[in-house]
């Protein structure tokens, strides 16, 4: 009895608690609107001043804040691109409107990538551009990800439609390991195919808040991989951006036939759905589906394989596969596999020779032994990329959160990115990424002043396949070049057959002779499109590489990142300390690594810290940061970062900077076992892979030595220790708003790297005793080894824009970037793709004419030309000039907005990178609900 009575004075004491909790708090609502326009405006912030307490209006403006604060006290309602205002609070329950000015957004936008915590982009210590979603609302750009080839030192490379990839500070490529892409806090590189996939599986282009983008070394704060510079896209949160939001875009390509028979269609739907259930749980989520026939890569150019490994001079050669028997195709597959007949031309001669009228014999005799005086090279007859790559691209993306508030200042979330489809992507070949999937997942715990959060990426290659080799293979398995138990049913004795007698026959016409020789061996040719020709092509594509052309990689990544700032305890500095533990599980059955044997764990462990204080009333700020990483594969490295920033007066800003920079080879540099489309074995820099193929007992020479031709000449390769690669870096920058209508940004840097990554052609004879084997593709193996450079590489650039606001709203922005490289190894590829100068210039404006519902927004972009290194194809890019544009009008009531615009609008083709597609015009109409 004495226990029921003391559980029910204890429900007593907790309900007249309770209800002293309730009464104690107070809840206030309103409205925000635009003071001109008298829109309303979502995603405010409502904060109590000097407390926590907090929330933001809804998509119609409204709000609803409880806080256990007693009146009177103090709201602040601030967003970005208005001024802040403070509003007194006098009772509970009273009602709040509140009209917002619009201010100058030059140089007031709030980033946090470049230190860690929250400042001015006016105030960062180094260089950052920044791009919000009313950048991507109002830019002609047909994605979010297309933005950024029009930020200062951005190039962006396009593998195909959706396939792009962003690069800084002139290392450009596609599949870009040299900058860091993280997609809320989470790494975005796949793990085993190496390259970023925010434009496959990121955030939906309504559910992105923001881009932030450091184009300098990063490593200091965000780890390993952030050489070059570090991209972060942040997505919208549900407490935030609240309401049902969709898009709509449809468009036209191919509107001159110049790759495809007809016009194409273009699809870009969206839909995003934010909603705060009560004041602690919100969710959200999204979907986005693009569909389109994609561009086409049509370089039939006759590819000159001789020295790719120098990196210099024409990679392309007079020909076609009528004037060339040894003709290969930029982007022709299946033409890589080449012979010399005169391998076969003596064996082959032999067996036609009693054919011969005896008299004639001698005659005979002779025009063979001619023809073996002179190489005789002959490739198979390939196909074109748009015979053996699906072009329909597809890409399928969900994404969505749930968030809950365990107190008032930790915030618990779970959110998932998912993403399938079909799209091109250049690496080492051409690869068809087929059904890939890739998944990232996240746990986190927010405060703050510290962060937690594990995530996992799940990464499924589908039915991805490289073109190149399948082709490839394709040929092999209609008519095998050479089969030595069937002559006569191999595609290369049938060729040398009908050469040898078509040229003795018409006294030496070689140019006949080839062409006879290639119809007869041809005979029964599969026709591209074919049931004959898809029957036979699926078969081989389905097959797991090296039989095949399937991908089977099945590779994931595990992280844990936590993060802690003192900034709010200590009061002499302000100090951030974190850390991290990622692993990579590469599993490829054999098809991408050295993994045949089973999945390769790669552990990473990562600590960082960073301190900084003002002086002198806040004239200057000194920042030191410091990061150790550890690869067990190699040894930890310590990179520490210095900056500086002094303000000479308001607004107007010098930096200055000292980075240290770290990247453990990727996944694939250390690990990657993988023979690419012209026979060439792509091998990682780890000792075990050497070991494999005999470079101990079998060294390799060369490529430079085994050009040269002379066998007193050939040279031995060297294999000194795989490191990973270091750089340094000084930057130096000016910052400055001049009457809060002009923002000028300035800035040059120099940098020097050492043990450089890169890669280096050898090889290999088959019998060690021969070397001159080397100088015949019959007797040899052709390897491209990841290695460090021997010499210290510089790199050097600079960068200039100019943001003016011009009455009534209009603004016009320009830039100009430069980078350079010297010191580079001979014969060394250092993949350093960038035009001697990069200019781009905008003129736009979100709102003009009536009701200031109309917008409109034109950007040109231009370039010159420049020699383009990957492990594909190298070769000269030419230079182009690009124009985007778009205009658009409001509908303030619904929050809607419809768009027509359209990128490149004058369709003048142009390529990003050697052996990509040719970019064309795309055309679109849009209609956004709900979106700004």
């Amino acid at each position: 009895m004495r226990k029921s009575y003391r559980y029910l004075a204890a429900f007593i004491f907790s309900a007249v608690c309770s209800l002293a909790a309730v009464a104690q708090s107070v809840t206030i609502t309103g409205n925000v609107r635009n003071t001109s326009t008298k829109d309303v405006v979502p995603a405010v912030s409502i904060t109590v001043k000097g407390s926590t307490a907090g929330t933001f209006t809804d998509d119609k403006g409204n709000f609803r804040l409880v806080t256990n604060q007693q009146p009177p006290f103090t709201i602040i309602v601030s967003s970005i691109g208005f001024e802040s205002k403070e509003v007194q609070v006098t009772s509970a329950g009273q009602v709040v409107d509140v009209e917002l000015t619009p201010a100058s957004t030059l140089g007031v936008e709030v980033v946090v990538s470049a230190s860690r915590v929250p400042e001015r982009i006016l105030e960062s210590p180094v260089s950052i551009e920044r791009v919000s979603s009313a950048n991507i609302r109002n830019s002609p750009a047909t994605t979010y990800y297309d933005i950024l080839k029009n930020i200062k030192g951005v190039d962006l490379t396009y593998s195909s439609l959706t396939y792009a990839t962003p690069s800084t500070r002139g290392f450009n490529s596609s599949g870009n390991a040299r900058l860091n892409q993280l997609v809320d806090g989470m790494d975005n590189q796949a793990p085993g195919l190496n390259f970023s996939v925010g434009s496959v599986i990121g955030p939906t282009e309504l559910d992105v808040e923001s881009m932030e983008l450091l184009p300098g070394a990063s490593s200091a704060l965000y780890g390993p991989g952030g050489m070059n510079g570090t991209l972060i896209i942040n997505s919208k949160d549900p407490f935030r951006y609240q309401g049902l939001s969709f898009q709509v875009k449809t468009g036209i390509m191919h509107t001159d036939r110049r790759q495809r028979n007809n016009p194409s269609p273009y699809y870009d739907w969206a839909v995003r759905w934010g909603h705060k259930a009560s004041e602690r749980l919100a969710f959200k989520i999204g979907a986005q589906l693009i569909h389109a026939k994609d561009w086409i890569a049509l370089d039939s150019s006759n590819y000159l394989v001789g020295d790719p490994a120098r990196g210099i001079g024409a990679t392309v050669k007079p020909g076609t596969r009528r004037t060339d028997p040894n003709y290969d195709g930029v982007n022709i597959y299946g033409d890589e596999t080449s012979v010399d007949l005169r391998l076969l031309i003596p064996s082959v001669a032999a067996q036609i020779r009693p054919s011969i009228p005896a008299a004639a014999q001698p005659a005979f005799d002779a025009y063979v032994a001619s023809l073996m005086a002179n190489p005789q090279a002959v490739s198979r007859t390939g196909y074109l990329e748009s015979d053996v790559v699906n072009n329909n691209t597809i890409n399928f993306r969900l994404n969505g959160g749930i968030y809950y508030k365990l107190t008032e200042n930790i915030e618990a979330s779970l959110t998932a990115n998912w993403g399938t489809g079909n799209t091109v992507y250049t690496g080492s070949d051409r690869y068809s990424l087929k059904d890939l999937k890739m998944g990232q997942y996240k746990l986190e715990f927010k405060h703050r002043d510290w962060f937690l959060r594990a995530y996992t990426t799940q990464e499924n290659s589908g039915e991805s396949y490289n073109a190149t080799v399948t082709t490839r293979l394709f040929n092999e398995a209609w008519k095998p070049s050479v089969n030595f138990a069937n002559l006569p049913g191999s595609w290369y004795p049938q060729y040398t057959g009908a050469f040898l007698l078509t040229g003795f026959q018409n006294g030496g016409d070689l140019f006949n002779a080839h062409q006879a020789g290639r119809a007869t061996a041809d005979q029964g040719r599969p026709v591209a499109g074919s049931t004959q020709f898809r029957q036979l092509f699926d078969q081989v594509r389905k097959i797991p590489i090296p039989q095949g052309g399937l991908f089977l990689d099945r590779s994931d990544l595990y992280m844990v990142e936590g993060q802690y700032n003192f900034g709010n305890r200590l009061k002499i500095v302000d100090l951030i300390v974190g850390g991290n533990w990622k692993q990579y599980v590469l599993d490829s059955k054999g098809t991408l690594f050295a993994d045949s044997t089973g999945p390769i764990s790669i552990n990473e462990l990562g600590a960082y810290a960073q301190i900084s204080r003002s002086l002198f009333r806040d004239r200057l700020k000194l920042t030191a940061a410091g990061r150790y990483d550890y690869n067990e594969n190699f040894p930890g490295r310590f990179t520490p970062r210095f900056t500086a920033v002094v303000k000479v007066v308001e607004n107007h800003n010098i930096r200055a900077s000292y980075q240290t920079a770290y990247r453990f080879p990727t996944t694939q540099n250390q690990w990657i076992n993988l023979e690419i489309g012209g026979g060439t074995i792509l091998i990682g820099g780890l000792p075990e892979l050497r070991s494999f193929y005999k470079f101990d007992t079998n060294t390799p020479y060369t490529f430079e030595s085994v050009l040269l031709g002379n066998p007193a000449l050939l040279k031995k390769a060297n294999f000194p220790e795989y490191k990973p690669e270091t750089m340094r870096s000084f930057e130096a920058g000016y910052k400055g708003l001049f009457g809060k209508k002009i923002l000028v940004d300035i800035y040059g840097y120099y940098g020097k790297y050492e043990n450089f990554l890169g890669r280096a052609t050898v090889m290999q004879p088959f019998n060690p005793a021969v070397p001159t084997q080397v100088y015949n593709s019959a007797t040899r193996t052709v390897f491209s080894v990841a290695i460090n450079s021997t010499n210290k590489v510089t790199t050097y650039g600079y960068g200039i824009g100019v943001d003016w606001l011009l009455p009534r709203s209009f603004t016009i922005s320009t830039n100009l970037t430069a980078d350079r490289i010297t010191d580079v190894d001979s014969g060394f590829v250092a993949f350093f793709n960038v035009p001697s100068y990069r200019f781009n210039i905008s003129l736009g404006n979100s709102g003009f004419g009536y009701q200031n519902r109309f917008g409109f927004n034109i950007t040109l972009r231009k370039q010159d030309e420049f020699f383009y290194q990957s492990d594909f194809r190298q070769g000269t890019v030419d230079g182009f000039t690009t124009v985007d544009a778009q205009v658009s009008y409001k509908f303030p009531a619904s929050r809607s907005l419809v768009k027509l615009g359209g990128s490149n609008i004058f369709n003048k083709y142009y390529k990003t990178a050697f052996g990509n597609p040719e970019i064309g015009g795309l055309y679109y109409i849009s209609f956004g609900y709900n979106v700004f």
